[in-house]
């Protein structure tokens, strides 16, 4: 309950700020270079999945996010994220979908605005911080995957 007062809240308003910032500054035809060649600003709304995948598919995904909200509560109910990695995870992609759900449901639309350019590849698709806390998220729990975590110790029922 400590990190979603700490940690998804806070991420979810910053989420939803920078997007209303960013309808509310920036049209879809305009790119306002931060770091010139590297990083810029952009309004790109998002009807699909990451990176711009299965366009067109709102309804689909608010289902999604929607079904990933109660999974993700049921397990932290059952005592699932043990680790601190996994315990931040949960948090991060539960202020991620959320942030994401927002603008499906309210826009229609997911609002994307930060462009990264990489010189071997060029413009990588815009994404936002609501993107960017499910990728961090993705990757503590892979990264706990990996690692070893202590567990209880068990009673001995054989007894």
């Amino acid at each position: 309950m400590k990190l979603l007062l700490i940690l998804t809240l806070p991420l979810y308003v910053m989420d939803q700020l920078t997007k209303w910032v960013v309808l509310a500054t920036i049209s879809t035809d305009e790119y306002v270079p931060v770091i010139p060649g590297f990083f810029n600003l952009v309004q790109v709304h998002n009807t699909g999945a990451a990176f711009g995948m299965f366009k067109d598919n709102n309804h689909f995904f608010i289902g999604l996010a929607s079904a990933a909200l109660v999974i993700l509560a049921i397990m932290a109910r059952r005592g699932c994220f043990m680790d601190k990695p996994t315990r931040i995870g949960a948090a991060l992609l539960a202020s991620g979908v959320l942030g994401n759900l927002t603008d499906r449901l309210i826009h229609g639309y997911v609002v994307d605005f930060l462009d990264v350019i990489l010189p071997w590849y060029g413009h990588w698709p815009a994404f936002n911080i609501a993107d960017a806390a499910i990728c961090t998220a993705a990757g503590l729990f892979l990264f706990s995957g990996f690692t070893e975590t202590k567990a209880p110790p068990r009673e001995n029922l054989s007894a």
